[in-house]
C-alpha cells in the first residue's frame, strides 16, 4: 500500500506563522507537525510515502526526511503550485499510486489512541473500495459529516452542513483502492473551485464500496490548522508524554517497532541528536527494545 501526505495549501488560518514556512513544519510541542501524520501511515504498515507541498517548500521537507532511507522507507516529493482541493492529491500523486491501494492523510491532522494501530491495519486489510473514519465532535458543522442508518451503514456525506444530521465528523485520513485516480479525474470543481474529497467518498458510497470505521472514545483527533488548535495539540502531546513517559509521533521509534530499521539504527539516529531529550529518548528506546523478547515486540496495539 502506498501513502500520501497532503502538506500543501497556503495555511491562511495560521498567518503570519505560515508566511515564511509550511504550516506542516510548525512545531507541535517537540517535533514538526508532519511527524504525526507520517507516524499514522507507518503504523498502518506503509513504508512508501509521497509528500505533496508547495514547490518552494519541498526542499525543506527533503532536508528533514531525505529519501526516507534513514527510516527504512521510501519518501518522494511532488509539488502542488496552488490549492486545488484534497482530491487533487490523487492527480498529483497518480504516478506514485500506480493503481495500488493507498492511504491519504492530511498534514495537519493528529491522531492518538491505544487501539489505533490495529484499527489502521484492519482498515487496510478489509479495503474494498474505500475506508473512511468517523469521530464524534461537538461542532460537526465545521467538518465533513457522515450519516449512518440503524445498522451503522453509511448513507450520506455532507460537507460542512448548516444543519448537520449527525455529529460524526470525517477526519482527514482515508484508505482507497487504486481506482481512486480515475474517480478524481472525473470530478468537476465545486463552487469554491476545488476538487472535493467528499465527492470522491460519495462516488464510492454510491457504488456501495465505502466503509465507515468509527474511531472510538479512546482515540483523540486534533486538527492543528489554527493558532488555538496548534497550541492545544502541543499541550496535549506534552501532557501525554509527561504522564506516560513515551512519545507521540516519534517516527524513528515507530520505524524500529515496525521493522523498517534495526534497534542499532535507531540508537545511531538518537546519537545524532544526543544533545536533545528527543535524541536521548531514542537511545533509551533502542536499548530497551533490544532487551525485549520477540513476543513483546509484536504487540499489535503498540
Amino acid at each position: 500500500m502506498k501513502g500520501i501526505i497532503l502538506a500543501g495549501g497556503n495555511g491562511t488560518r495560521l498567518q503570519p506563522l505560515s508566511l515564511v514556512r509550511s504550516k506542516q513544519l510548525a512545531p507541535v510541542y517537540d517535533k514538526p507537525m508532519i511527524y504525526y501524520p507520517l507516524s499514522m501511515l507507518m503504523l498502518a504498515g506503509i513504508s512508501d510515502v509521497l509528500i505533496i507541498s508547495r514547490p518552494a517548500e519541498l526542499p525543506l521537507f527533503h532536508k528533514l526526511f531525505g529519501d526516507g532511507g534513514r527510516l527504512g522507507m521510501s519518501i518522494v516529493y511532488a509539488g502542488q503550485d496552488e490549492p486545488r482541493g484534497i482530491a487533487d492529491a490523487f492527480l498529483v500523486g497518480a504516478d506514485h499510486i500506480q493503481g495500488e491501494d493507498n492511504a491519504l492523510i492530511l498534514g495537519d491532522n493528529l491522531f492518538h489512541g491505544a487501539n489505533l494501530p490495529s484499527l489502521l491495519r484492519r482498515s487496510a486489510a478489509r479495503l474494498n473500495g474505500c475506508v473512511l473514519f468517523g469521530h464524534q465532535v461537538a461542532d460537526p458543522e465545521q467538518f465533513g459529516v457522515a450519516e449512518v442508518d440503524e445498522d451503522g451503514k453509511l448513507v450520506a456525506i455532507e460537507e460542512k452542513p448548516a444543519e448537520p444530521r449527525s455529529n460524526l465528523a470525517i477526519p482527514g485520513l482515508y484508505f482507497f483502492d487504486g481506482g481512486v485516480v480515475d474517480v478524481a479525474k472525473r470530478l468537476a470543481p465545486s463552487p469554491r473551485g476545488e476538487l472535493e474529497i467528499t465527492d470522491v467518498l460519495r462516488a464510492y458510497m454510491d457504488e456501495g464500496r465505502a466503509d465507515l470505521m468509527w474511531l472510538g472514545r479512546g482515540v483523540t483527533w486534533l486538527d492543528t490548522g489554527t493558532h488555538e488548535s496548534l497550541l492545544e495539540a502541543g499541550l496535549f502531546v506534552r501532557d501525554v508524554q509527561r504522564r506516560q513517559g513515551t512519545r507521540i509521533g516519534c517516527v524513528e521509534e515507530i520505524a524500529m517497532h515496525m521493522g523498517f530499521i534495526s534497534p542499532d539504527d535507531c540508537y545511531r539516529l538518537g546519537t545524532e541528536m544526543a544533545a536533545s531529550p528527543y535524541g536521548r529518548y531514542l537511545m533509551d528506546c533502542a536499548r530497551f527494545y533490544k532487551r525485549l523478547p520477540a513476543s513483546a515486540r509484536a504487540t499489535e496495539d503498540w
